[in-house]
């Protein structure tokens, strides 16, 4: 086990919201942050002390990084392995690069789950319109086709609900590796975001319920309103799936829960998560923080919540008619706004989030959507 202790310098590959999260959290413990992307100006850029701005691919920069950094993590799973590989020869790297490698590839990620015994949905592999012909014909329909890397949000789906919809969904896939899916009926998507030291320890932050709105996640509470049943086993279900991988950092296990109370892994995201955001007020030690505890060797924080927590996504189109009402917004007390830095607002994109604390989850989940309401007041 290695300790990198405060005053050392953290390198964040990735440099969107969940970066400038941590680089907020890591500043607190008194780290320094560096951060690496394609981009400058970024919302880790913007709270990191300082940001290199070259492409993945651009190994030399990447080994100059490395070497100016005493340990590096993820905000941003889908970097190339020769990237990692490449920050490897001079530092440690916190989710290791076969991690990565696994997590970034639904196939490889559903092989992985399905070999070690975890409860995931029949699946098949898809690179020729006869695979996709044959997975139909097993899995039947309506199933779900997923191009195998690059996915989020929804990003590269495609629901399949009859045999002659197969041609087409394989022309959209434009060549590219997919994996098909049983259609899962789902009652609920919820989440376990939790962390595994260096030394094997373990937390956790209970079982968070996620709500969809075209893909993209619109709400997340905690506690989650499940069974004990289905809280012990998706919380066992993370920390078995963290010890297999050997995982250092945090770590977000998805789920279906499906109408029979039953568990199956939707996929997996080897860094903190949007369902998390909520732990930055919420928590006694927020997700970010417990990946900087993580991955520098250090004990890890309590999850301990403060009260039930709500969070809502803030997406680009709030600002389709001009600068949202924050002001009306944050009118009520228990409400805590986040924006990312971001300069220019598209629908769909993350923008930033709202989080609500009360006494039960029902009055925080209304208060955060109350909330997220008013921001479109004159």
């Amino acid at each position: 086990m290695k300790t990198i202790l405060p005053n050392s310098t953290i390198g964040v590959f990735g440099s969107g919201q969940l970066g400038r999260m941590f680089a907020i959290e890591a500043r607190k413990l008194g780290y320094r942050v560096h951060t690496f992307s394609p981009d400058n100006d970024t919302p880790t850029g913007q709270v990191s002390d300082f940001e290199v701005m070259a492409d993945y691919d651009d190994l030399d920069a990447v080994r100059a990084f490395a070497r100016s950094v005493n340990v590096v993590t993820f905000e941003f799973e889908n970097v190339p392995a020769r990237t990692v590989d490449a920050a490897a020869e001079f530092v440690d790297v916190h989710p290791r690069g076969e991690i990565l490698h696994t997590t970034q590839h639904r196939l490889r990620e559903k092989t992985f789950l399905s070999s070690n015994g975890f409860p995931v949905a029949p699946f098949r592999h898809i690179k020729l319109v006869d695979d996709l012909y044959r997975g139909v014909a097993d899995l039947g329909t309506p199933s779900v086709l997923k191009t195998a890397g690059f996915g989020y949000d929804g990003k590269g789906q495609q629901k399949l609900n009859a045999l002659g919809e197969v041609e087409t969904a394989f022309e959209k896939l434009d060549g590219s590796e997919a994996v098909l899916e049983a259609f899962v009926e789902f009652e609920k998507e919820v989440s376990v975001v939790c962390a595994r030291g260096q030394d094997g320890s373990f937390a956790h932050y209970g079982v968070i319920e996620n709500r969809h709105r075209n893909h993209i996640l619109d709400l997340a509470f905690a506690p989650a309103i499940v069974s004990e049943t289905v809280f012990n086993e998706a919380v066992a279900i993370a920390a078995e799936v963290a010890e297999t991988l050997g995982y250092v950092g945090t770590l977000c296990v998805e789920f279906f829960v499906t109408r029979e109370g039953k568990l199956l892994i939707n996929e997996l995201a080897p860094r903190p998560h949007n369902s998390g955001h909520l732990t930055f007020d919420a928590c006694v030690t927020s997700q970010f923080e417990q990946q900087l505890r993580a991955v520098c060797g250090l004990p890890l924080g309590s999850t301990e919540f403060y009260r039930p927590a709500a969070m809502a996504n803030l997406l680009g189109d709030i600002w389709a008619n001009g600068e949202p009402n924050w002001t009306a917004a944050l009118g009520s007390p228990n409400v805590k706004l986040h924006l990312y830095g971001k300069s220019e607002a598209r629908p769909g994109r993350k923008m930033g989030h709202l989080t609500a604390m009360s006494r039960t989850v029902t009055e925080a989940i209304a208060m955060v959507k109350d909330a997220r309401d008013r921001l479109c007041e004159d």
